[in-house]
């Protein structure tokens, strides 16, 4: 521990990121920020070329900042994964999706483990930052690892610490949120404190590597049935005549035992949409039912389906059929003022509209064209918004509720409007064109 903490202490610990995402380039950026020699692993070449030229792949990393990390040669991004060996510690951040039956989709760990493995020397620290399922880092990448002849805990360090970013939030960044931490043995977790204390305001240090993966997917629940509730409760008040976003409203007003979640037209991200089904997967192995957290998934899921009726019956007072009819969405990204469409209910309310025989388009200022996904890929381009292209369809959708957009002006010029997030609710004129959904 002293000539690890030495080497962080003089700026000698080089890192490794596997995987230049989401996760894993703003953890490289706040390294490198600090002036630590960073090398990102990427599979994918063209993202490697575009991040050594100083230009960002993702909005809320400005090309500023990957500039100026590669200009002061603390950052280099690669796909040769033999100088794996060359760093002291790996961050592994790599997707953690689900399999089309809703199980966890392990592939990724299992080939960064693989990888990491060929190449693992003594002295190195792992640590994960995929959101997974309590158990993953000592079940499936402890094995796997240690086939490199090198034992865990003792040759080389095992650590967990779950990514808690959120792409957009102004309020709090990489370096701002508190980073929980596990290890396999105490050693491993304090050598991962102590470097994530380099680039971190706070680290919470928690007794095992099953308590650091448990606290991401709680935190994810947390919200995701939370929002099941939200979205539940706008059906049941839609049927009453009452306004879910007045009720929000009057509710948050109480300054304790209420905290405001907001209904959409479905989860989307990385994380609230896909972690809940990786603990119900775990929970089965321990003959546990999780029918709360499972109903909360079926809840979410079904709302962009409410969406479209909603839109259907939208159309229908207009003496207009969905089959034919002219869809424009706004928004692809799966929240307001990012460019991240991962789970986005905008890919599922696209496809369901194509499916029923509607003309489709969408308009996002962050997302040019869509670009093939594990299992989507529409092959879109964002439409240029104007008065003339807005009357040219039968309804605008709103699905994303990005700050660049114009509700007033949006409203005026279009002939119907069906909003799933309350964006247009300040408009001063048009009102009656609005829909809620």
């Amino acid at each position: 521990m002293r000539k690890w903490k030495r080497k962080i202490k003089d700026k000698k610990v080089a890192v490794g990121v596997l995987g230049l995402g989401y996760v894993g380039l703003p953890l490289a950026r706040e390294f490198a920020s600090a002036g630590l020699k960073v090398v990102g692993f990427d599979i994918d070449e063209k993202k490697v070329r575009t991040l050594n030229a100083g230009r960002s792949i993702i909005k809320h990393v400005p090309h500023s900042q990957v500039r100026r990390i590669v200009r002061t040669g603390c950052f280099r991004a690669t796909t040769r994964m033999v100088r794996l060996k060359t760093v002291d510690a790996i961050l592994v951040c790599v997707p953690t999706p689900l399999t089309r039956n809703r199980e966890p989709d392990m592939q990724f760990i299992i080939k960064s483990s693989e990888t990491i493995a060929k190449y693992l020397r003594a002295g190195q620290l792992i640590v994960l930052e995929s959101t997974t399922y309590p158990g993953t880092t000592r079940e499936l990448m402890v094995p796997i690892l240690e086939s490199s002849g090198l034992k865990a805990g003792k040759d080389f360090y095992l650590a967990y610490s779950p990514e808690r970013e959120d792409p957009g939030n102004k309020e709090f960044t990489t370096k701002t949120i508190p980073k929980v931490v596990g290890g396999l043995t105490n050693k491993c977790r304090d050598m991962a404190c102590e470097l994530y204390d380099t680039v971190i305001v706070k680290t919470v240090a928690v007794s095992s590597l099953e308590v650091a993966e448990a606290t991401k997917i709680l935190e994810n629940v947390y919200r995701c049935v939370n929002i099941a509730m939200v979205n539940e409760m706008k059906m049941v008040f839609e049927r009453m005549g009452i306004d879910i976003w007045k009720v929000i409203n009057a509710a948050s007003t109480k300054p304790f035992g209420f905290k405001a979640f907001y209904p959409g037209p479905g989860l989307g991200g990385h994380c609230i949409p896909i972690d809940p089904f990786y603990l119900t997967w775990k929970a089965r192995q321990y003959g546990m039912p999780t029918r709360f957290i499972e109903l909360a998934g079926e809840i979410n899921t079904n709302m962009p389906h409410y969406v479209i009726t909603k839109t259907m019956e939208a159309l229908n007072e207009h003496k207009k059929s969905l089959k034919g009819s002219k869809v424009l969405v706004l928004g692809l990204a799966y929240k307001k003022d990012i460019d991240d469409l991962r789970e986005s209910p905008s890919i599922e309310l696209i496809e369901i509209l194509l499916q029923k025989g509607a003309g489709v388009d969408y308009n996002d200022p962050y997302i040019p064209k869509t670009h093939k996904q594990r299992r989507h890929d529409l092959k879109m381009t964002s439409k240029t918004l104007s008065a003339k292209m807005l009357a040219g369809y039968d309804v605008v959708l709103i699905s994303t509720d990005h700050s660049d957009y114009d509700y007033d002006w949006i409203v005026k010029n279009a002939n119907l409007v069906v909003d799933t997030r309350n964006a247009a609710a300040g408009v001063r004129t048009g009102a009656r064109k609005i829909v809620r959904a």
